[in-house]
């Protein structure tokens, strides 16, 4: 189980670095360009991973305190991007998640078999949900670097073959 806890640490560790990466290198307009309707822009993913890293934060506490806690709508409950520009989303990404690592930090393998009461999954192990976090973070860069090459697809001519399991909406 220690492994398993410094193995999703590191790997969660590594997701803000990419998100300021991709937020200094590429423009706002690549970054908002949504790849099809009803499908997340970059900008969105980005702040749902936001919006999400306080929600992890706050579960984690309940499962050290014993808490059950409710499920999170993405949808009704989460932001809007364009409050702020993408570096600074993925600067405000990159705070959370280093308090985040800290919580971690604190947490040994025996608290990855306390369990919650999630309000629409039932009974979850913190064990499950930082596996979940883990998926989740990399789901969503996955979901954002899609979304940024859709116009690279669609503009490279014959090569475009090569993408018919990538392309969204065509």
């Amino acid at each position: 189980m220690e492994k398993a806890l410094e193995s999703m640490r590191n790997l969660i560790a590594t997701t803000p670095g990419r998100w300021i990466v991709m937020a200094q290198a590429l423009p706002v307009e690549l970054l908002a360009l949504s790849p099809a309707e009803g499908e997340w822009s970059a900008v969105e993913c980005l702040q749902h991973l936001v919006d999400s890293e306080k929600v992890f934060q706050f579960r984690i506490q309940a499962f050290l305190a014993g808490r059950d806690f409710p499920t999170f709508d993405p949808d009704l409950e989460g932001s809007k991007p364009g409050a702020q520009t993408p570096l600074a989303s993925a600067e405000e990404f990159a705070r959370l998640r280093r308090e985040s690592l800290l919580m971690l930090e604190k947490l040994s393998p025996a608290d990855l078999e306390r369990k919650s009461r999630h309000s629409e999954l039932g009974m979850v192990t913190l064990n499950e949900m930082m596996h979940n976090w883990a998926a989740h973070d990399l789901n969503h860069t996955v979901q954002a670097e899609r979304a940024l090459m859709q116009p690279f697809i669609q503009a490279c001519g014959p090569w475009k073959k090569y993408y018919t399991d990538h392309l969204i909406g065509d």
